[in-house]
């Protein structure tokens, strides 16, 4: 009896132990601070495990791969490009924090609840200062100059099928130029084809490879609105000034906003909603700019000075923005249409 007792105990005990630990699914890009982590098992006593799952696109599909015996209870990095996809799926259990108040409402991209805006970042291009100052060319003020004579061997740009930018800003020139009408969004990117567009696979390989500012020869490079502070912050010398600049214009900056979704099928219901409340609150929010390099989706949380200085956020009709179902009914046909004119040098007209 006394053995049987034992048993039991220490079998509470290991359930009590199991119940308190939260598996959280993320894209490779996702960082957070350790101390903040710990500040949350401090506050709940819950222990979090985080689970990389490849790019924001192979997180998604390893969710929904996996639906009917889930990896983790928690998944983060599901954006509004990716979500009617991950909604027609069933991977996700709708969840409405408490914490949401603190969201702007053109930033909950999902009314039905399924997952929580919890940062936001902008796809657009970045030009090099000191190669616009050091030639005669003046700097772009707009998609279309991209496509001129001037322009012609200076842009770099990543391909929409193997990557989450390239993806972003095929999106905001179907919101740019349209599709069907006298120049449409193809017939812009035949021009930047004929203009001679280095197409990269990541950004990594555009940034860092193509991109002037790194030894490349293009001095406009497809990145982030926040890639200017970025180049700040990390200097080794002190910067009064961005070496970089960011183009907006008419649609030029695609509106990216990353959440998180409680897994359908969690034993850990409880546990996965306290740290939505925690991803929302003032303590992660303030950290996501210096680590993961977007802006916090809560609202007046104060942001980094070289933020404020050097990466302001693009207003009004730069920010182009398609609504998740019109992406999910329309990608795969779009990214054929974009190889067969970008990768294969096809007319529009003959792939519409």
């Amino acid at each position: 009896m006394r053995t049987t007792l034992i048993l039991l105990t220490l079998l509470l005990l290991a359930e009590s132990a199991t119940a308190q630990r939260l598996k959280v699914l993320t894209h490779d890009s996702f960082a957070v601070p350790e101390a903040v982590v710990e500040a949350f098992t401090a506050q709940t006593g819950i222990e979090v495990e985080f689970l990389s799952g490849g790019d924001a696109g192979e997180a998604v599909n390893r969710a929904i791969l996996t639906r009917a015996r889930p990896l983790a209870d928690v998944l983060f990095g599901v954006d509004n490009s990716l979500i009617a996809r991950a909604i027609r799926e069933g991977v996700f259990e709708p969840y409405l924090s408490p914490a949401l108040g603190g969201v702007p409402e053109a930033l909950r991209f999902d009314p039905s609840g399924s997952v929580t805006p919890v940062d936001v970042g902008y796809v657009n291009f970045n030009l090099d200062r000191a190669f616009f100052e050091t030639s005669s060319l003046e700097p772009p003020t707009d998609l279309t100059d991209l496509t001129k004579p001037a322009f012609r061997g200076l842009t770099a740009v990543e391909n929409p099928a193997t990557s989450s930018p390239g993806l972003a800003f095929l999106l905001a020139t179907v919101v740019r130029f349209g599709e069907g009408g006298s120049y449409d969004w193809l017939d812009f990117w035949a021009d930047l084809r004929a203009n001679d567009v280095h197409v990269s696979a990541g950004w990594t390989e555009a940034y860092y490879g193509a991109f002037s500012r790194y030894g490349g020869d293009r001095p406009v490079v497809l990145s982030y609105a926040t890639s200017p502070a970025a180049e700040v912050i990390f200097s080794e010398a002190p910067l009064n000034r961005a070496p970089t600049i960011n183009l907006f214009c008419q649609a030029c900056a695609y509106r990216q906003i990353e959440a998180v979704g409680i897994l359908a099928g969690t034993e850990r219901r409880a546990e996965a909603e306290a740290f939505i409340d925690f991803m929302l609150s003032p303590t992660f929010q303030a950290s996501i700019p210096l680590n993961m390099f977007v802006y916090p989706a809560v609202a007046n949380i104060e942001l980094p000075e070289a933020f404020d200085l050097f990466a302001p956020i693009p207003q009004g009709s730069e920010v182009a923005e398609l609504p998740p179902e019109t992406v999910e009914a329309h990608q795969q046909r779009w990214l054929e249409q974009w190889t067969k004119v970008v990768m294969q040098g096809r007319d529009p007209s003959e792939v519409r």
